[in-house]
């Protein structure tokens, strides 16, 4: 994916949150794990953990974070994905049990790479 993104000369960051990493640029809309603070939609939220930045030009790799990067976004939606099941069996033993997972996320646009 990021050679794509190279080979358009477009900027991008590597950003991780909730445990997991994410491949950012401007005007992205991502959809990530729950983020830990309530926020209003429309408000500012801020990513300081930037891994690696690629303006095209110039690459930028952080041991483990970049000192001073940040990725600026605004909160669009919060929300639940679709019901995963979770079954368990045992064959002969009359052993049956399901339960449903529904996954919260959250929907980040991005608005700016510093």
């Amino acid at each position: 994916m990021a050679e794509e993104k190279t080979a358009e000369n477009k900027e991008y960051a590597v950003i991780e949150t909730g445990g997991k990493q994410y491949v950012a640029s401007v005007g992205d809309i991502l959809t990530i794990e729950k983020l830990p603070e309530n926020y209003e939609e429309g408000s500012k939220v801020e990513f300081d953990k930037v891994l690696l930045v690629d303006n095209g030009k110039d690459t930028t790799l952080g041991t483990p974070y970049i000192d001073g990067a940040k990725v600026l976004g605004e909160f669009v939606k919060e929300g639940k994905g679709k019901k995963l099941y979770v079954m368990k069996f045992k064959s002969k033993s009359r052993y049956f049990t399901k339960h449903g997972h529904r996954q919260p996320f959250a929907k980040v646009k991005i608005t700016a790479l510093k």
